[in-house]
C-alpha cells in the first residue's frame, strides 16, 4: 500500500469513528427506549435484548406528554418563524448598507450569544411574573426569540454579503425597489442561509429546557421538561426517559431532513471570498 492509499484509509478510518462515536448516543437512547427496566440496569450491559414497546404505551397514555409535545411545537414554529421574519430583513439591512452605529448594532447581535442564560433565569422571572406571562407560550417565544434572532442576524448577514453586487445594480436598472430585490433576490440566493438558522433556531427552541423550567407550571409544560419530570428521588425510569428523549428528538431530524440540501451549502456559503 503506498502513502496515499494508506493515507486515505487513515482517513475513512477517523472519519468512520467520529462517526460512530457521535452517534453511539442516539444509538443507545433509541435501544434502550426498547428495553425493560432489568436490561437497562443490568451491568455488564445487556446488547442482546428482546425489543418492548412498554415504554412508549405508558408515555402516551400519559396526557401531559401529548400536551407537552404540542406545547414545543407551537413555541418552536412560533419562534423559528419570527427569527426568519425579523432576521432576514436585518441581515439585509447590515450586509448590504452603511449606516452609523451599524458595527455597534453587529457587536449587540453577536454578544447576546456571549450571556450564559442561567445569568438571566432570575430576571426573566421577576419580569414575567411582574408581566403576568408566567406560564404562557408567550413568554417562552419571546425568550427564545431573543436568543434565536442573532443566530439568524449572524448566518443570514454571511450568507447575503457573498451574493454579488452586481444582481442588485443590474435589478435596480430594471426599476426595481428596495423591496423587490430583498424579496426576488436576497431571498431566493440566501435560502441556504436561512434554512441552517431555521434548523438552529427550532433545535434550540425544541430543547431548551432551563426557561421552560422557570417559566412554566402545568399549563405550558414542554417536552423537555416533562422527560425530567419523571425522575424522582425513589426511581428512575430510565425506559420512559429514554421513550421520551426519543420522540423528543424525532421532530427536529425530521425537520432537518426536510431541509438537509440546503444546510451543507448554507454552512460553508460566504466561508471564502
Amino acid at each position: 500500500m503506498n502513502p496515499r492509499q494508506l493515507g486515505r484509509t487513515l482517513h475513512l478510518l477517523g472519519l468512520a469513528a467520529l462517526f460512530a462515536f457521535t452517534l453511539f448516543p442516539f444509538y443507545w437512547m433509541v435501544s434502550s427506549s426498547f428495553k425493560n427496566q432489568t436490561d437497562l440496569l443490568a451491568s455488564p450491559p445487556v446488547w442482546s435484548f428482546v425489543p418492548t414497546l412498554a415504554n412508549y404505551a405508558e408515555i402516551w397514555a400519559d396526557e401531559k406528554v401529548f400536551g407537552a409535545i404540542v406545547n414545543s411545537l407551537i413555541v418552536a414554529s412560533c419562534t423559528t418563524a419570527l427569527a426568519v421574519i425579523l432576521g432576514t430583513p436585518a441581515a439585509y439591512s447590515l450586509a448590504r448598507f452603511q449606516f452609523r452605529g451599524k458595527k455597534d448594532l453587529w457587536f449587540w447581535f453577536i454578544s447576546n450569544r456571549m450571556t450564559s442564560p442561567i445569568v438571566l433565569a432570575l430576571p426573566v422571572y421577576l419580569l414575567a411574573q411582574s408581566a403576568g406571562l408566567l406560564d404562557t407560550h408567550l413568554v417562552l417565544v419571546l425568550i427564545y426569540l431573543s436568543f434565536c434572532l442573532p443566530i439568524v442576524v449572524w448566518i443570514c448577514t454571511d450568507q447575503f454579503r457573498s451574493i454579488p453586487p452586481d444582481l442588485e445594480q443590474a435589478a435596480r436598472l430594471d426599476n426595481a425597489n428596495q423591496w423587490d430585490i430583498f424579496w426576488r433576490i436576497y431571498l431566493p440566493l440566501g435560502l441556504p442561509g436561512i434554512a441552517v438558522s431555521a434548523i438552529f433556531s427550532f433545535i434550540f427552541s425544541w430543547n431548551e429546557l432551563l426557561y421552560a423550567l422557570v417559566l412554566t407550571r402545568s399549563d405550558v409544560r414542554t417536552a423537555p421538561v416533562i422527560a425530567t419530570s419523571y425522575m424522582s428521588g425513589y426511581e428512575l425510569p430510565w425506559g420512559k426517559i429514554m421513550a421520551t428523549g426519543t420522540v423528543i428528538v424525532l421532530p427536529v431530524t425530521v425537520f432537518a431532513l426536510f431541509v438537509s440540501r440546503h444546510m451543507v451549502r448554507g454552512l460553508t456559503m460566504g466561508a471564502s471570498k
